[in-house]
C-alpha cells in the first residue's frame, strides 16, 4: 500500500506572548514575533510564497502549514510563546513527515485571545472546518488523497479535531451561529453547494488521533473556564469573557456550549459509523486526566464506537510539544517520539 496518498492534519493549539509575563526568567526562553503574512490559506512550504518572503523556513517537502483567511487580510500572525522555545507543533509534523510515508498538513486557526480578544469559539471549529474543505479541494496537487485523510491534535486541537469527527456534517453557509447551531466553514469551495459537500462526505475523515483532549466545553464553563482559574487568559495577557462573546454563559444557553462539545454529539454507529479513533494521555496529566479520557473513551463505545487507548506512563500535558516546554517540565526529544511512533502504528494499520 503507497502511504503517500493520505493526508494527516493536525489541528495545534499554542499560547500568545503575554506582555505581563516575567520575560527575565532564566527558566523561560521567549521568542520573538516570526511574522508570517496572512493573504489567505497559504502553503508555508509554496516556493513561491518563499521567494516573496511570505514565509520563513522549510521544515519537510512534504510537510506544509496552512493559515486561515480571517485574521487580517494582509495582516501578520503573531507566533510567540513565552513557554516554549519553539513554534509548538513544528517538530511533531516534522517527525510525522520524515518518519513515515504521510503528507503532513500543520493548521493554523484563531485563538480566543486574537482580534483583540473577541474570536469566538465556533469561528475556531470553522476555522477547521474550512481548512479540511480546502485540504479535500487541493491536497491531490500535493501528491494527496482527498479520500483518505486522518485527524489529530492534541489538548484543544483534540477537542477540534473531535469536533470534525462528530459534527463535521453540522454545516451551513449562513453565518448564523447560534441560531442554527451549526458551522459556517471559514473556507468554502467555490463550486460546491453544502448540500454537495455533505453529499459527497467532504468533511469525512478516516481516522482520528486525539491526544489529551478536551471534550466537554459544557462542563469546562461550569468549572472556570470563561474566569482567571484558566490559566489560558493569564498566558494570552487577555481578560476572561465568555468563549461566545457578551450576553451568553453556559447557564442562560447551555445548548451553545454542548454543540461545541464532542461528548455531546457522539452519534450511535446506527446512525452513522465514526472512524477508526485513538485517545492517548500522560498518566501524570493533571489538565486532562487520563480519568476524563476515559470517560469520554467509554462514551464512544456505549454508542458503538471502537477506540484505541494508551496512557503513557509518568507523562504529564503537552508531551507532544516542540522543543522545552519549561512551564510543564517537556522535552519534545525526550517525550514525545514513542507517542509519535504509536501514532504512526495506528495509521499504518487502518491504511495498511
Amino acid at each position: 500500500m503507497n502511504f503517500k496518498k493520505l493526508i494527516l492534519i493536525i489541528s495545534i493549539f499554542f499560547l500568545s506572548a503575554c506582555n505581563q509575563f516575567d520575560q527575565n526568567n532564566k527558566n523561560l526562553v521567549y521568542i520573538s514575533d516570526q511574522k508570517y503574512s496572512n493573504t489567505g490559506f497559504a502553503l508555508i512550504y509554496d516556493d513561491e510564497l518563499k521567494k516573496e518572503k511570505k514565509i520563513s523556513k522549510k521544515i519537510d517537502n512534504r510537510s506544509l502549514l496552512i493559515f486561515h483567511n480571517k485574521i487580517k487580510k494582509n495582516s501578520f500572525v503573531k507566533i510567540t510563546n513565552p513557554v516554549n522555545n519553539k513554534s509548538i507543533m513544528d517538530q511533531m509534523a516534522q517527525y510525522l513527515a520524515t518518519n513515515s510515508n504521510y503528507v503532513i498538513c500543520n493548521v493554523n486557526y484563531r485563538l480566543l485571545a486574537d482580534l483583540d480578544n473577541s474570536v469566538k469559539l465556533n469561528e475556531i471549529i470553522e476555522d477547521a472546518f474550512g481548512a479540511l474543505l480546502w485540504i479535500k479541494e487541493n491536497i491531490a496537487n500535493y501528491g494527496g488523497d482527498k479520500n483518505r485523510i486522518a485527524v489529530t491534535g492534541d489538548s484543544a486541537g483534540a477537542h477540534i479535531a473531535a469536533m470534525i469527527v462528530n459534527s463535521g456534517k453540522q454545516i451551513n453557509n449562513k453565518n448564523n451561529f447560534p441560531k442554527s447551531l451549526k458551522f459556517t466553514p471559514t473556507y468554502m469551495p467555490e463550486d460546491k453547494s453544502i448540500e454537495e459537500i455533505n453529499l459527497q462526505n467532504l468533511m469525512s475523515v478516516q481516522a482520528s488521533i486525539l491526544s489529551y483532549g478536551a471534550f466537554d466545553i459544557y462542563s469546562s464553563a461550569i468549572y472556570g473556564l470563561e474566569t482567571s482559574n484558566n490559566p489560558f487568559w493569564f498566558f494570552s495577557g487577555t481578560s476572561p469573557r465568555g468563549v461566545f462573546g457578551e450576553g451568553y454563559a453556559y447557564f442562560t444557553h447551555p445548548e451553545m456550549y454542548k454543540a461545541l462539545s464532542p461528548v455531546f454529539n457522539i452519534p450511535s454507529s446506527e446512525e452513522r459509523v465514526l472512524p477508526p479513533q485513538f485517545l492517548l494521555v500522560g498518566s501524570k496529566d493533571k489538565l486532562t486526566t487520563p480519568e476524563f479520557v476515559l470517560d469520554y473513551k467509554k462514551e464512544l463505545e456505549s454508542e458503538g464506537h471502537p477506540v484505541d487507548f494508551w496512557i503513557y506512563q509518568d507523562k504529564g500535558h503537552a508531551f507532544l510539544d516542540s522543543g522545552t516546554n519549561y512551564f510543564l517540565g517537556n522535552s519534545f526529544e525526550k517525550d514525545a517520539p514513542e507517542a509519535l511512533n504509536r501514532m504512526i502504528k495506528f495509521l499504518d494499520k487502518v491504511f495498511r
